[in-house]
């Protein structure tokens, strides 16, 4: 079977945008949920409102692979499966080593999403010499003594680092050096890496205070709806309304600040 190192997916040379390529997951899931139930084609307004983004847009992303369906059927979802699958290398099997077998990386590798879409789960590596040979999914933890040799003899081009931060730039140097050319980082850190290495980072607290920021943003717009709509007449309007008697004489009803 192909592995990581010696096969690359097709895209880059193919020109492909990269905004493209970060929604071809989006449509893989959504596809491969369709092809679960047994559906055997999908229009391209179904496809989008499935994957969360417009269909004019999934026109242009799939005109890419060469795809454009068929007017009055659709796409075929078996196909496009293939497609999509074929054009982000998951039609290969991919090794991948964690590094950081705490709480999160003992998530990582417990999750079954893995074998499924092209990637196998190859080493757990951690610095502590007490979970050395610790079963964590059913897959013995090795120390990171042997990262460089791990990496050699399963071919790994594709890294997890789930350390502390304080760490984590280390480990991806260790990890860059022994020929690893793609890192998933869940570290809360930025890495530095060469030319020629990908990186993504997946930050959960980040992605939570953003969350928090719209809450507040849409509390404060309910706020000032409830406050609009409980105000006087004359304040909704901004009228000034009709005046009143008072001892220097009229008086508005609503005095400036």
């Amino acid at each position: 079977m192909a592995t990581g190192r010696t096969h690359r997916p097709a895209t880059r040379s193919r020109g492909i945008p990269e905004a493209t390529v970060a929604r071809l997951p989006l449509y893989l899931r959504a596809l491969t949920a369709l092809s679960e139930r047994s559906v055997p084609t999908v229009s391209s307004e179904e496809l989008a409102a499935a994957a969360g983004v417009n269909s004019a847009k999934l026109r242009k992303d799939f005109s890419y692979l060469g795809s454009y369906g068929t007017r009055g059927v659709g796409y075929d979802v078996e196909y496009l499966v293939y497609q999509i699958s074929r054009e982000l290398g998951l039609t290969q099997d991919w090794p991948v080593v964690i590094v950081g077998i705490g709480n999160l990386g003992a998530a990582l590798a417990n999750y079954g999403g893995f074998a499924s879409r092209g990637f196998r789960v190859a080493a757990l590596i951690d610095a502590d010499p007490a979970m050395a040979g610790t079963p964590v999914a059913g897959i013995p933890v090795q120390h990171t003594d042997e990262l460089e040799k791990i990496i050699e003899d399963n071919d790994v081009s594709i890294g997890v680092i789930s350390t502390p931060a304080g760490a984590a730039q280390q480990v991806c140097d260790r990890l860059v050096a022994a020929g690893v050319t793609s890192i998933l980082n869940f570290a809360p850190t930025v890495l530095s890496v060469p030319d020629g290495v990908d990186v993504r980072k997946v930050d959960l607290s980040i992605e939570l205070q953003i969350l928090a920021f719209h809450e507040q943003r849409k509390a404060g717009e309910e706020a000032d709806a409830e406050g609009a709509a409980a105000a006087p007449p004359a304040v909704r309007g901004g009228s000034a309304g009709p005046a009143r008697k008072g001892p220097d004489g009229d008086v508005p009803a609503v005095m400036p600040a």
